[in-house]
């Protein structure tokens, strides 16, 4: 594979990865919204807001792949590189939809429309974190 199919590749997947994170919280919306809020919903909310720290040590850890890539470029161990830095993104995007995932059982407890847009725009901000920078290759 060359470096620009790998790119594209790796591009698709972050669009994939969100759209697996933010679809639960639509479907679950659009089936079980407009319920009546209970005791849940502030817990739900709190720990939807603490799942955003969840992606510091996985962000250090797709830094430091990144890193590695970018050294490893045009040497053999560029293909190694390449499917390492997806491995710790595909964790990291994992973790980043958590907040998002948390609103779609908050749907469940009643959240109003408010806190669940922001626990989606969390996951949308740190998603964004996980683009492959343009400047590497």
């Amino acid at each position: 594979m060359t470096r620009g199919q790998v790119k594209r590749r790796l591009a698709l997947a972050w669009w994939r990865q969100l759209g697996v994170a933010l679809a639960p919280l639509l479907v679950f919306n659009l089936l079980f919204g407009g319920g009546g809020t209970t005791v849940l919903t502030m817990p739900l909310f709190i720990a939807g807001l603490a799942s955003m720290f969840v992606s510091l040590p996985l962000f250090s850890a797709y830094k430091r792949a990144l890193i590695a890539t970018e050294k490893a470029l045009d040497s053999d161990d560029e293909p190694a590189a390449w499917l390492e830095l997806d491995r710790v993104r595909l964790r990291a995007l994992l973790g980043a939809a958590l907040p998002a995932w948390i609103a779609a059982l908050a749907v469940l407890a009643g959240l109003e429309a408010i806190p669940l847009v922001l626990l989606a725009l969390s996951s949308i901000v740190l998603h964004s974190l996980y683009r492959i920078p343009r400047q590497l290759g």
